[in-house]
């Protein structure tokens, strides 16, 4: 595969290029390829520069409203219920950090319930800049229908992300991010396109029967890690970012790789707690505690190593990405 290497800057500049050109406003277009490259950059390409051709058609044809302004209202004391107004996830989320913080100083714990929302990107990403901030944070997303109930034939639930962070003593903070499914579909659409078999394990056909058939797993199911654990947790993550949030369930939410139907109206929670109020003041020193444990037990070691490896080798590098989709997204900018 033919690679192009571009700058950091050089990708958030193609990225927002094809966006405003595609009807976006600069502020949202700013937000959305900021977080696409983050994710680029932290080797997440399914989340990455990838999602451009696919976010710029869904505002052309308003299946995303490019020039939404999203809005903040109380809910409690401790909590925000946030509209993103049917547009890009990531400046809604932008503003549920700028309340998150603030909030949490005053509160002790806060939450922030998104709703009206699209694609949610790197999960991971949105709670380690609220560890950053010096808070423990949980994030749920839900996603168009992917995975059947455990005996099941028809996709009801989506892979339904969940992700942690923690902020670390003296180093970045522990990101724990995972979608509920063992593939992520993006994956088994790029075996479809090559023409290539997927592993045993990954989906079901359209009549429910294991394959390995790429093509016919897109027809059929994507399955859950852990089997009927894993099932369970996502439908937890549809109560909670459905039920309860008041987004779309995943099998009536639009998909995200076309421009068939209208807004995806999904929910995301974002919930963060202040060390400092539950721990008996000693957090940093228990962290510290768990770190030298782990240290030990090498060559295991904390989740994020590889991510926080690749940051530094991008921002001495830049990214290379595959020479096709450079082309296609230089073309969005007319």
């Amino acid at each position: 595969m033919s690679m192009v290497a571009i700058t950091l800057a050089e990708a958030v500049a193609l990225a927002e290029g094809a966006l405003i050109a595609s009807g976006v406003s600069p502020a949202n277009a700013a937000a959305t390829a900021a977080a696409l490259v983050a994710a680029e950059v932290d080797g997440q390409a399914g989340h990455g520069l990838s999602r451009v051709p696919s976010y710029a058609l869904h505002a052309r044809v308003g299946k995303v409203a490019g020039h939404a302004v999203p809005a903040a209202a109380p809910a409690g004391d401790a909590g925000l219920r946030i509209d993103a107004a049917n547009g890009f996830a990531y400046p809604a989320i932008d503003l549920a950090i700028e309340r998150l913080v603030p909030l949490a100083a005053r509160t002790g714990v806060a939450a922030a319930a998104i709703h009206r929302s699209h694609h949610f990107g790197q999960a991971g990403r949105h709670v380690e800049r609220l560890a950053d901030a010096g808070l423990v944070a949980l994030a749920f997303a839900n996603t168009p229908a992917a995975m059947a109930l455990p005996g099941g034939r028809r996709s009801l639930m989506g892979t339904n992300p969940v992700a942690f962070a923690a902020p670390l003593p003296g180093r970045a903070p522990l990101v724990i991010d995972m979608a509920l499914s063992v593939a992520a579909r993006g994956k088994i659409m790029a075996a479809s396109k090559a023409g290539k078999p997927i592993p045993e394990g990954w989906a079901l056909d359209a009549q429910g029967d294991p394959t390995t058939d790429a093509k016919a797993a897109l027809g059929g199911s994507l399955l859950p890690i852990g089997g009927a654990k894993g099932a369970a947790l996502a439908l937890m993550v549809e109560v909670i970012c459905a039920a309860l949030v008041g987004g779309n369930f995943g099998w009536n939410a639009s998909g995200f790789f076309d421009g068939e139907g209208g807004p995806p109206d999904l929910g995301q929670l974002l919930v963060v707690l202040d060390p400092g109020r539950f721990g008996g003041g000693d957090y940093a020193g228990r962290m510290a505690h768990m770190l030298a444990v782990v240290d030990g037990e090498a060559p295991a070691r904390l989740p994020g190593d590889r991510r926080l490896a690749l940051r530094r080798k991008a921002a001495a590098e830049g990214l290379n990405i595959p020479e096709a989709l450079h082309a296609e997204i230089l073309g969005l900018t007319g």
